[in-house]
């Protein structure tokens, strides 16, 4: 696959994909999205792949959608705003459904739509520099991304209230705090840190980490009783696997384990 507005590469179990449009900051426009749904895919189907690894080129994460672009198509905005959404959001589905964790490295401003794909990672960490602002009716528009649907999971309903109508901006440390980010990295330590959990992950256990993805995300909706039932369908097909019976054996025999794909 050639990718024309973001780099793709894969080493030792890691996927990494850096969003990269210079020309507009890495906003997004249809070729990222389109380019982003092809990378979701190509993280889903391989099987060497155990973590995925998503950041920004040069200073800025991602500013949201490509304005300008949207500005450009004129009657056709409406058209144009549908295929890329769709396009985004089904890359974003794909990310959050793949069993290999999704680690976020927010090198700098993460607005709009890029505020949402952060938002996506199972793992967030942001540069000190970092900021995080909604801003969709700044510009006359409702958010997306999966934004309605993860934000209030994650900071509560009336916070979630706030950031989308006020477009209040958050600093890394104010993010940490309202649990948007995992944690805060110095800039220059920021890439270095999230490959280095990202390859520790891909080193782990890539069914259960999926196994465990999936029941965080079905949390929401399920009874009790509904969840433990899925608990219990999910550890013991785990405990059925290769990874699932080496860490057994590794436990028993006081040794760490070996996990392959």
């Amino acid at each position: 696959m050639t990718y024309k507005a973001l780099t793709f590469a894969v080493e030792d179990g890691v996927a990494t994909i850096t969003l990269d449009r210079p020309e507009a900051a890495n906003a997004i426009d249809r070729t990222l999205s389109h380019d982003l749904k092809a990378a979701a895919i190509a993280c889903k189907d391989d099987p060497a792949i155990g973590a995925v690894l998503i950041t920004g080129a040069g200073k800025m994460f991602c500013p949201g959608g490509d304005i300008k672009y949207f500005a450009g198509q004129g009657d056709g905005v409406g058209e144009a705003l549908a295929e890329i959404t769709t396009l985004f959001h089904d890359a974003l589905s794909r990310f959050a459904r793949m069993d290999a964790p999704v680690v976020v490295a927010v090198n700098g401003v993460a607005a709009g739509g890029g505020m949402s794909l952060a938002m996506a990672g199972d793992l967030v960490y942001a540069a000190a520099s970092a900021k995080f602002t909604m801003a969709y009716t700044m510009a006359g528009l409702s958010p997306d991304g999966g934004s309605t649907y993860n934000l209030p999971r994650i900071v509560g309903l009336r916070r979630a209230q706030e950031l989308i109508l006020t477009n209040r901006t958050l600093t890394a440390l104010d993010a940490k705090e309202w649990g948007l980010v995992t944690d805060v990295f110095d800039d220059e330590k920021l890439l270095g840190e999230a490959r280095t959990i990202a390859a520790r992950l891909a080193k782990g256990p890539t069914a259960a980490h999926g196994s465990a993805k999936r029941l965080l995300a079905d949390s929401y909706q399920n009874s009790m009783e509904a969840q433990m039932a899925a608990e219990s369908v999910e550890i013991s097909a785990r405990a059925m696997d290769p990874d699932g019976r080496e860490g057994c054996a590794a436990f028993v025999g006081k040794r760490k384990p070996v996990f392959g794909r």
